[in-house]
C-alpha cells in the first residue's frame, strides 16, 4: 500500500498527500472549530458554518505550506537541481531533491526562500486584515477577519520557527551556509548540527521546567534531525571519492526463477545472504530478498516459485556512479541492496552493508 498519493503537479514538480495529512486534516479542523476567536471559530452559528471555516482554514494553511516548500523548489531548479516531488504530510511539507547545493551562497537563498515565503503570506494577509478594517467599519470581529488572522499569524510563526538555526529547519541550512564559507562542507555540517543538538537539548529542559509537552517533543524532532543530517551528509560526501565498482561485489550469487521458495528459504541459509539476482540463462529476470520469503505462509512455499515472488521493476545502478550516487539510491527507495548493471549485463551487487564497510575503513 502506497504511503502518499499524487494530487497534481506545480511548476512540473510533482505534489503528493501522504496518509499522514488525512489524519492530521481534521484534527485541525476541530482545533479551529473549538477554539476561541480570534485563533478559532468557536460560536460562531451555525454549526455548519463553524465546520465549514475551519475545514477551510486547514486547506488553506497547508496551501500556505506548499507555496513555502515551492519557495525552497524554485530556487533549486534555478540552480539546476531537480526536485522529484512535493510532499505535504504530518508536520507540514518536504521538498525531496536530488541534492542540496553545496555553494553555501546557493544553499544560503534555497534555504532562505522558504521562510521569506512564508513571512510574506502572513505580512499580506495580516496587512490586508489592518487596511480592510481601518476602510470598513465592523468587518473586525468577522469570519473572514478571523480566517485571515489565524492564517497571517501562524505563516509569520512558521517562517520565524523555520529561521531557528538548527536542522532541520532551514535555519541550520543557513547557518551551515554561513559556516561552509569558512570551512569545508563537512565540518560546517557538523558544527551546525552540533549547535542544533544543543539547541534541542536546551528546549528539552525547557519543556521539562515549565512543563511543556510540545517542546519536548519538537526538541526530540530537532535533535534526531540534527544527527541524521550530519551523519548522511558525511557518508554522501565521503563515498563521493569511490565509483561503484571499486566497492560492489563482483560474483554474484544468483538463483533461477524457477525453483520453490522453500528451495530458495534453505539456499538462503546456506550462503548467508538475504537478496539474490534471479536469473535465466544470461538473463536478468529480476531481484529476490528475504522480506519476500517472508510475506509467503509456510505451508505455501513448496508451491510457490521464486517467479511468482520476485520483484521485476530493478532499481540499478552503473559501475561508473559513485558510491555517494548509490547510497543516495538506497536511502530514497528504502532498499538495502542494488543490482550494478553494465549495458544489459549485470556486473555485481551493491550492498548497504558494503557502504557501511567503506565508511568504517575511511574513519579509521
Amino acid at each position: 500500500m502506497k504511503s502518499s498519493f499524487k494530487i497534481g503537479s506545480v511548476m512540473g514538480i510533482p505534489v503528493k498527500l501522504h496518509i499522514t495529512f488525512l489524519l492530521i486534516l481534521p484534527v485541525f479542523a476541530l482545533v479551529f472549530s473549538t477554539n476561541e476567536a480570534p485563533f478559532g471559530f468557536a460560536g460562531t452559528e451555525p454549526l455548519i458554518l463553524n465546520y465549514a471555516l475551519s475545514l477551510l482554514t486547514t486547506i488553506l494553511l497547508f496551501v500556505c505550506i506548499l507555496l513555502h516548500e515551492l519557495g525552497h523548489s524554485y530556487i533549486a531548479k534555478s540552480y539546476g537541481v531537480e526536485i522529484r516531488d512535493i510532499t505535504l504530510l504530518l508536520f507540514g511539507g518536504v521538498s525531496s531533491m536530488e541534492e542540496i547545493p553545496r555553494v553555501p551562497s546557493q544553499e544560503l537563498r534555497m534555504a532562505f526562500a522558504g521562510p521569506l515565503v512564508s513571512l510574506v503570506i502572513g505580512a499580506m494577509l495580516l496587512g490586508a486584515n489592518y487596511i480592510v478594517t481601518s476602510s470598513v467599519p465592523g468587518y473586525a470581529g468577522t469570519s473572514i477577519w478571523q480566517m485571515f488572522y489565524i492564517l497571517g499569524s501562524i505563516n509569520i510563526l512558521l517562517g520565524l520557527f523555520n529561521l531557528l538555526p538548527a536542522f532541520p529547519m532551514d535555519g541550520g541550512r543557513l547557518l551551515r551556509a554561513w559556516y561552509a564559507k569558512r570551512m569545508s562542507y563537512i565540518k560546517a555540517t557538523h558544527y551546525a548540527a552540533s549547535f542544533g543538538k544543543m539547541f534541542a537539548f536546551l528546549m528539552g529542559i525547557l519543556g521539562l521546567l515549565i512543563p511543556n509537552p510540545w517542546l519536548i517533543l519538537i526538541a526530540f524532532f530537532v535533535y534526531i534531525g540534527a544527527s541524521e543530517e550530519d551523519k548522511s551528509t558525511t557518508i554522501s560526501i565521503l563515498l563521493e571519492k569511490y565509483s561503484v565498482r571499486e566497492i560492489m561485489t563482483e560474483d554474484v550469487v544468483s538463483v533461477p526463477p524457477d525453483i520453490t521458495v522453500e528451495e530458495l528459504a534453505k539456499f538462503m541459509f546456506e550462503h548467508k545472504h538475504l537478496g539474490y539476482p534471479v536469473i535465466q540463462g544470461n538473463s536478468l529476470k529480476g531481484i529476490v530478498t528475504f522480506t519476500d520469503i517472508r510475506n509467503i505462509l509456510p505451508h505455501d512455499r513448496f508451491a510457490t516459485l521464486v517467479s511468482d515472488i520476485m520483484t521485476r521493476d530493478i532499481i540499478s545502478v552503473s559501475p561508473e556512479d559513485t558510491a555517494s550516487d548509490a547510497f543516495k539510491v538506497m536511502t530514497t527507495n528504502n532498499i538495502g541492496r542494488l543490482l550494478v548493471v553494465s549495458g544489459d549485463e549485470l556486473a555485481g551487487i551493491l550492498s548497504r552493508s558494503d557502504l557501511m564497510r567503506t565508511m568504517m575503513l575511511l574513519n579509521e
